[in-house]
């Protein structure tokens, strides 16, 4: 299994996988980027962005390289915002939003963001630094989210936002504990990208 985690195939067509989903994720934020004063608009389309920092990683990988910086983000924030996302979807369906097509499509597309986030942790090389980097960059993402009020828009939850933040603030805590356990502390369990013939 491991092995073809990095046969060129896959990785190329997770390539084009999370391009698209990238491309769709900053489209399906768009209605909200409108209206998000400029200086917030980096921290607003969470998912694209988590998405779009892991075809980094793909692009090194294919190149036999580690972006490392690249890859603490995407593991955190592709863990993060893929697990947000499908609960934030399943409460909006418990609350009276329709089950749609599109809302199962974002629930699978999301779940698949977190899970190949942590299938490719054997390959990351994350350091201190690089960890630290995507931990700030997280919190921080958070307070604008729930103390600016940009986080994103579900209207089915508009009276759940503090209960959202707090949960969020906690999946963030863990999401930077996988990277900090998985990726800083265990390095010796990593192995080159070369041994793999990528």
């Amino acid at each position: 299994m491991i092995f073809l985690l990095m046969d060129r195939r896959i990785l190329v067509l997770l390539l084009l996988f999370n391009i698209f989903g990238t491309l769709y994720g900053f489209y399906w934020y768009q209605f909200q980027l409108e209206i998000t004063p400029l200086i917030f608009i980096p921290f607003v389309p969470d998912s694209p962005t988590a998405s779009m920092f892991f075809v980094f990683v793909l692009i090194g990988f294919l190149m036999n390289k580690h972006f490392k910086y690249m890859e603490a983000l995407a593991l955190l924030t592709l863990f993060k915002y893929g697990t947000w996302a499908v609960v934030m979807n399943v409460l909006t369906f418990i609350h009276g939003a329709p089950i749609s097509l599109v809302a199962i499509m974002l629930i699978v597309s999301h779940g698949a963001m977190a899970i190949q986030a942590l299938l490719y942790i054997p390959f990351y090389h994350i350091e201190f630094r690089h960890f630290a980097v995507a931990a700030i960059w997280t919190i921080h993402n958070d307070v604008i989210d729930y103390v600016y009020g940009m986080m994103p828009i579900y209207h089915t939850l508009d009276d759940f936002k503090d209960h959202i933040g707090y949960f969020t603030f906690w999946l963030s805590i863990l999401s930077i504990w996988i990277v900090y356990y998985f990726g800083v502390q265990k390095p010796k369990t990593k192995t080159t990208l070369s041994s793999y013939n990528v």
